[in-house]
C-alpha cells in the first residue's frame, strides 16, 4: 500500500483550508510540490476540487493534525490501520435478469476453451454455483439445448488475468500431480525390482 492518502489533491484542498500545517507537510503527505499545494491555496489549481476530509475517511487523526501544526519539521502519517482496504470481502454482485443468461453460458465457454479448470474455479471466476457447473459439464442442465459459449469477459463477470490467472493455477497443480505420479510409479518399480531379485 503507498503512503500517500486516497484522493490526494482533495485532500491538500481540506487540509489548507482547515488545518495550519505547513504547504511542505501537506506536500510531502499528499505526494505533491510545496508550490502545487500553495497554487492551492492561492486557488490557482485544483478549481473545482471538492475537499475531501482525511479525518473522516480515517486517513489521518485530529491528534497526528494537532501535532503536525504545532512543529514544522514534523511529517504527517498516513493511519494505515483503518485503511486495510484489501481485507474487505467482495460480496457477490447484483446481476440483472436480463444478464442470468450469461453465467451459464460463460460457464459453457470456460468448459469448452478451459478444460483444465477445475469446477470450483469455474464457480469463483464467474460467481456460479458448483451444480449448475457439474451439470453443464455434464449437458444435463435444464437448458442445455439453448446455451451457447459466451466469453465471461465480454459478458464482464470476470476480467481476462482472472482467467489466466485461473489457468495457470490449474497447470500447476496438473504438472504436482503429474511429479507425484511419476514418483509413485518410480517408488513402486523399485520396490517391484528389489523382491523379484
Amino acid at each position: 500500500m503507498s503512503d500517500t492518502p486516497f484522493m490526494p489533491k482533495a485532500t491538500a484542498v481540506w487540509l489548507v483550508e482547515n488545518t495550519k500545517i505547513s504547504f511542505k507537510q501537506i506536500a510531502s503527505f499528499c505526494g505533491l510540490h510545496e508550490l502545487e499545494v500553495k497554487g492551492i491555496a492561492d486557488g490557482d489549481v485544483a478549481k473545482g476540487i471538492k475537499a475531501y476530509n482525511p479525518i473522516l475517511a480515517g486517513q489521518l487523526t485530529r491528534e497526528e493534525i494537532e501535532a503536525s501544526s504545532k512543529d514544522v519539521n514534523r511529517p504527517l502519517a498516513l493511519n494505515k490501520k483503518i485503511l486495510d482496504i484489501k481485507s474487505e470481502k467482495k460480496g457477490n454482485k447484483y446481476v440483472p435478469l436480463s444478464k442470468r443468461q450469461d453465467r451459464p453460458e460463460a460457464v459453457l465457454w470456460l468448459i469448452k476453451n478451459c478444460p483444465q479448470l477445475s469446477d470450483s474455479q469455474i464457480v469463483k471466476l464467474v460467481g456460479s454455483t458448483k451444480k449448475t457447473v457439474s451439470l453443464i459439464r455434464e449437458k444435463r442442465y435444464w437448458n442445455s439445448s439453448n446455451l451457447s459459449a459466451k466469453d465471461p469477459v465480454v459478458s464482464n463477470l470476470c476480467s481476462q488475468i482472472d482467467i489466466k490467472n485461473a489457468i495457470d493455477k490449474a497447470d500447476r497443480k496438473a504438472a504436482k500431480k503429474k511429479k507425484e505420479i511419476e514418483k509413485e510409479k518410480k517408488k513402486l518399480e523399485s520396490v517391484s525390482e528389489s523382491s523379484s531379485n
